[in-house]
């Protein structure tokens, strides 16, 4: 009988394909009707300031995809996770979430198209230059996140818990790891979700604890949990993170640049920057996203497989780290043995199974 866990993860997966395909069906109609370039006509008439024209532009096909997406969206976002358990949040609290949500996205996306036409208009080279000014970019976003994003969706309080509280400060002393405190954010109120994190960078960088990780979890299993979350800070993650996220914009950014100028001849556009070519700017980052993600989670896995090594190191307690992870899979409705294949192509970490029989082979005698 097939289990929980492998049914969501099942809905999931189907559902993920269908706002791909969805989005792409929708890309490429705008390409085929003419939309697009009517569109463009459209909004040259209120205005010739093609920076003015631009988030015109991305903020109607935005919303027409939205509206097209609904169902999806609802779905995926809300029916599913309350169908299994993992959502408790009332509706309106969820659409403010998700309102909230879909109003950074747009902020941030109009801030980097701005920056994309831009560049594409003044040089050839806007691949080179682009993806050094979003690798700026993707820093200041990690070291705001904690003290302007976070605090959006989560009110976040001092742990009040003394001996917790120091015990975790232990932690980052002796991994070499400064932070301002530690937090808690009220995740209960929304999900049964259970998680810790260090965000951050430099003077922003805290401890964050989930509220449900506090509650379900012994003062062994949360210590053990955020030694994995300081080996990344220890081994600078975040930073090769962001090298490698810019590696992939420069890549990304460099076909991109050859398939654009190759659409904009079979397409009839004037050039690149040409507004009517933003669907197919759009289907070609998307593209790319699909072939690049085994890649990015390769390399993802291998960093959360060292970061499990350090923290099983650290803490000394294999059985506890154990114990969080089978705990962590039951309240986060993991996926505990996923197919391989599956692994491999979609998992941004090792399975929960595979992470717990690595930890096992610790306990074993040797010889």
């Amino acid at each position: 009988m097939e289990g929980p866990a492998r049914s969501y993860h099942r809905w999931r997966l189907w559902l993920a394909a269908a706002s791909f395909l969805l989005a792409s069906a929708y890309l490429v109609a705008l390409i085929a009707t003419g939309g697009a370039a009517a569109l463009r006509d459209r909004v040259a008439t209120f205005t010739l300031c093609w920076a003015v024209q631009l988030p015109l532009v991305l903020v109607a096909l935005g919303a027409g995809y939205r509206l097209v997406a609904l169902p999806l969206g609802w779905l995926g976002g809300y029916w599913l996770p309350r169908r299994f358990g993992l959502l408790h949040q009332p509706f309106h609290r969820w659409l403010g979430d998700a309102a909230k949500a879909a109003l950074i996205g747009m902020l941030l996306t109009l801030l980097g198209a701005e920056t994309v036409y831009a560049l594409l208009r003044a040089t050839p080279w806007w691949w080179l230059w682009g993806a050094a000014i979003f690798l700026v970019g993707y820093g200041v976003l990690t070291w705001l996140v904690p003290v302007w994003l976070v605090p959006l969706f989560y009110r976040l309080v001092p742990l009040d818990d003394v001996d917790l509280r120091d015990r975790l400060l232990g932690v980052a002393a002796r991994a070499g790891v400064p932070v301002l405190g530690v937090w808690v954010a009220d995740q209960s109120r929304k999900s049964r979700t259970a998680n810790a994190a260090v965000i951050g960078l430099g003077a922003t960088r805290r401890i964050v604890l989930f509220d449900t990780l506090i509650k379900e979890f012994t003062a062994d299993e949360i210590e053990v949990v955020l030694a994995h979350e300081m080996a990344h800070q220890v081994h600078n993650d975040i930073g090769k993170g962001l090298l490698v996220q810019g590696a992939l914009t420069l890549a990304t950014f460099w076909l991109a640049d050859h398939w654009l100028r190759a659409g904009t001849d079979w397409l009839g556009l004037t050039g690149p920057a040409d507004l009517a070519g933003v669907p197919l700017f759009g289907l070609i980052l998307m593209a790319i996203g699909l072939v690049s993600m085994p890649l990015a989670n390769g390399w993802s896995r291998r960093v959360e497989r060292q970061a499990d090594d350090f923290a099983l190191r650290m803490s000394g307690h294999p059985a506890a780290f154990i114990a969080a992870m089978e705990r962590l899979g039951t309240l986060n409705l993991s996926e505990r043995d996923p197919h391989l294949v599956k692994e491999i192509l979609l998992y941004s970490h090792p399975s929960i199974g595979r992470r717990v029989r690595r930890a096992q082979d610790l306990l074993r005698p040797s010889g």
